[in-house]
This record gives C-alpha cells, structure tokens and sequence, in this order.
C-alpha cells in the first residue's frame, strides 16, 4: 500500500491490480484475448505468404523454367491443405479486423464486442466449411479416386 491517503474502493482496484501483476498476466482466456491472438498470428501468416508469393512470382524473370517447377509443387495435397489454411487466415483476419475498426469507431461497438467475436465466428464457419470442401475435392479425389 501506499503512504497517502486513498478511498476505500481506490485501495480494492490497487490491490486487485497487484494480485493480477503478480499472477503474470491481466487475462484469464477471455475471448477477446484470444481474438487478439489469432489476428496478430493469421497476420503474420498472411504477411509471410504475401512475401513467398512476390519470391515466386519475380523467379518468372530469373528463371522460368524454376518458375513451372515451383508451381507444378504447387499441386501437391499437402500445399491444398495449406491453401486451406491461408484461406481461414485471411478470412479470420479480415472479419476480425472489421469487428476491431467497428468497436474502435462505433459508439456501441465496446458494448457489443463480444457479440461481434460470436458473429464473426460463426460467419467464419458457414464461409470456411464450404470453401474448404470445394477447396480440397479435387485432392480428395486424386488421392483417393473418383470422378
């Protein structure tokens, strides 16, 4: 505690701030911790994918025989999967980063952050099952037969 004189319920917030200093961290799993994670993550992924995407593309000057070979590994399945996820990245990042602008410019943006996280959840989900199913039919039928 402090020397000087405090309220009662300023010393409760003081102590309470401490106790949760002391534990490490102010969040316990809230959702929104994690909604921050995964933007902070599904924007770095899709920083990374941006700067493999203009390697690749600048090797079409340099070499373009390299060029057709690093496409053609390009086709595998194990790259669909990944185009899978780099598609759930970019969509999470991009719905998120609405519900962000709305909570920071919109008066009950704050009030209903947590709904929009919800929103935006299942949003993700009705886009993503779809896309991925589409996205992954044609390795699904490579690699297992069919028509």
């Amino acid at each position: 505690m402090s020397t000087t004189a405090s309220t009662a319920p300023e010393a409760a917030a003081s102590d309470r701030a401490g106790a949760s200093r002391r534990k490490g961290t102010f969040y316990r799993g809230d959702p929104g911790m994690w909604s921050w994670v995964l933007h902070r993550i599904t924007g770095v992924l899709t920083f990374f994918f941006l700067f493999v995407h203009v390697l690749d593309t600048a090797l079409v000057r340099v070499s373009p025989n390299t060029y057709d070979q690093v496409i053609e590994t390009y086709k595998t399945p194990l790259v669909n999967l990944m185009e899978v996820g780099l598609v759930g990245a970019v969509l999470f990042h991009a719905l998120n980063g609405l519900r962000v602008m709305l909570v920071d410019f919109w008066s009950k943006g704050p009030k209903l952050q947590k709904a929009m996280l919800w929103v935006i959840g299942i949003v993700w989900v009705v886009v993503m099952v779809p896309g991925a199913f589409f996205m992954m039919k044609r390795t699904v039928e490579t690699l297992f037969g069919g028509n």
